[in-house]
């Protein structure tokens, strides 16, 4: 979907000549103006990452009580169990917490429902199972915020249960200890973790605070994978787990990660953030949404090279029928729009012959297309289960907290959350999030493309070495989006089509300077991209090197003809 405007955020001169005073690079100082950072310490705080920036574990409500009672389990060589969930995030939690009560010599089972069957959360006929093994202690991860009327179970049959969890707190919460720095009454800083930052948090308050960086050399790469598969802010102490989690990831230190890493045909020593997004939290997933969690976390888990291989391999077979399901869904959904437009409403799909397991995936899909929040339900007896993705400052917790009315039940947080509902009220779902929420909220849903700055003088700014000091801004995220700049009244100096015309190479000046650019997934056609016509290029600025000569290269969001131009300030 073409983006309908352009918001420039701007900055102000001063702030940016101030940060480059106190000698930070100029594009990070005019990068970091733009978006409201203009104190010198605050930008050497977000560039630099350190430990330091991760807050202490007992700062949580019930940290002290939850690290305790592990604490004992080991003392007294309990059996125990993970309860997760069967998202990236869940497994990578519950590989983390087992992986370590397993090093202190404990029984550790793991136990993750199955999707299909079972669905999201805690359920008494998994404690029931998980009892009869001989289990006296559970520590959920990923979920378990719900889960008040399944703990008072668990106690029944003569089980604690230690709740760890990330996710928005709904109804009766259960009894201590719960660990969940989205619960009302957490003092901790650190509210926007990924389950699994919570479930390394208490491996750190149950060893010592001391040995975080310890423990962090031995599971940052577990924790990066779920945060950035679980898109978490990239902001605060997340930063630093991403940071030195792909540091750890490209050392080849973990071999399942590795080797899914070389199966994927992805370069080892330049994965990034990006890469773990794309290319291993897919295969990662895919375990879950096709019922092969075991492979996913024996994957994670294992210490053998030939095994990792093994495992590795199979998830890519997992992924490949995942995304032939995907891409089928995807068809059958754009086909159901076309015949009724989202006219800029959140979209609410359903169908009865949808694979659950893929929902979340082609909800993103479908959101990210129109620039709108979306909900793709599957239907099954009368009862729908769907995953919703939000988009555009749509707060899709909050809209279904004010449909919960219409709802079985729900859970999530703001970025995206998972729905029962009766098939007959999905009309309903649909009006009123439509309708009703739209109309109370004001929430933005129309597709805007936000641009940090324009580039006046592009040929000071944009240098080799200007762009490759953004390295210190990543890892980007939510909440420290990828740097769109762009450059208006450019001039086409010329245009190549690359891959038999699937993308396309263009040459831009402006002011005396000449830059290549690349618009990947566009034909010249489709850009409507000519010799000597002006236009306004909004762009990630990047390096790109090639047998040994390094240049400045503008990898193009959008390209718009000067008359048609969508420019706004903010």
């Amino acid at each position: 979907m073409p983006n309908k405007e352009w918001r420039i955020a701007g900055y102000s001169r001063a702030d940016a000549a101030k940060l480059m005073k106190s000698g930070i690079n100029p594009l990070i100082s005019v990068l970091m103006a733009s978006r409201g950072v203009t104190d010198p310490e605050d930008v050497r705080k977000l560039t630099n990452a350190e430990l330091s920036d991760i807050s202490s574990p007992f700062l949580m409500k019930d940290m002290d009580l939850a690290a305790k009672r592990v604490r004992l389990a080991i003392e007294r060589g309990e059996h125990v169990a993970v309860y997760g969930d069967y998202d990236v995030d869940g497994i990578t939690s519950s590989c983390l917490i087992a992986d370590y009560l397993r090093s202190k010599g404990i029984s550790c089972d793991i136990y993750i429902p199955e999707r299909l069957e079972e669905g999201y959360g805690v359920k008494n006929s998994a404690l029931e199972a998980i009892a009869k093994k001989g289990v006296s202690l559970v520590i959920t991860v990923d979920c378990g915020i719900t889960a008040a009327e399944n703990k008072r179970y668990a106690a029944g049959l003569g089980m604690d249960m230690v709740i760890t969890d990330h996710h928005e707190v709904t109804g009766e919460m259960p009894a201590s200890p719960v660990v969940d720095p989205r619960r009302p009454d957490c003092p901790s800083p650190a509210k926007m973790l990924a389950g699994v930052g919570v479930a390394f948090k208490l491996v750190c308050a149950i060893e010592g605070e001391e040995k975080t960086e310890e423990l962090l050399e031995r599971y940052g790469d577990i924790v990066a994978v779920g945060t950035i598969a679980d898109v978490m802010p990239m902001t605060g102490e997340n930063r630093v787990y991403v940071r030195r989690g792909i540091e750890l990831l490209r050392s080849g230190a973990r071999p399942g990660l590795r080797e899914l890493c070389y199966a994927a045909k992805s370069e080892l020593k330049k994965l990034g953030p990006v890469g773990v997004g794309y290319v291993l939290a897919p295969r990662i997933n895919a375990a879950g949404r096709l019922g092969g969690t075991d492979v996913a976390v024996e994957l994670l888990i294992t210490k053998d090279d030939a095994e990792a291989v093994r495992l590795a391999d199979r998830l890519c077979e997992l992924n490949a029928e995942r995304r032939r399901i995907e891409s089928v869904m995807v068809s059958q959904a754009l086909k159901m729009l076309e015949a009724e437009p989202p006219n800029g409403k959140p979209i609410v799909l359903s169908s009865s012959s949808w694979h659950q397991g893929v929902a979340g995936i082609v909800a993103s899909r479908i959101s990210e297309k129109f620039g709108l929040p979306a909900i793709m339900i599957c239907v099954k007896d009368g009862v729908g289960r769907g995953s919703c993705r939000s988009s555009g400052g749509y707060n899709i917790f909050e809209a279904l907290y004010s449909c919960r009315d219409l709802l079985l039940s729900f859970g999530g947080h703001e970025l995206a959350a998972g729905i029962t509902v009766a098939e007959e009220e999905i009309p309903a779902l649909r009006r009123a999030l439509g309708e009703k929420y739209l109309a109370a909220s004001g929430a933005e849903t129309e597709a805007v493309l936000q641009v940090d700055f324009e580039v006046i003088k592009p040929a000071e700014l944009l240098t080799v070495e200007n762009i490759r000091a953004l390295d210190l801004v990543e890892p980007y995220g939510v909440g420290n989006p990828q740097p769109v700049l762009c450059i208006t009244e450019a001039t086409v100096e010329d245009v190549l089509p690359l891959s038999d015309g699937k993308h396309t190479k263009l040459w831009l000046s402006k002011r005396g300077a000449v830059f290549e650019a690349v618009f990947f997934s566009k034909t010249i056609k489709e850009l409507g991209a000519e010799k000597g016509i002006l236009a306004n290029v909004a762009f990630t600025p990047q390096v790109n090197e090639f047998r040994g000569r390094a240049i400045p290269q503008l990898n193009l969001c959008d390209f718009v003809p000067l008359t048609e131009g969508r420019i706004s300030e903010e």
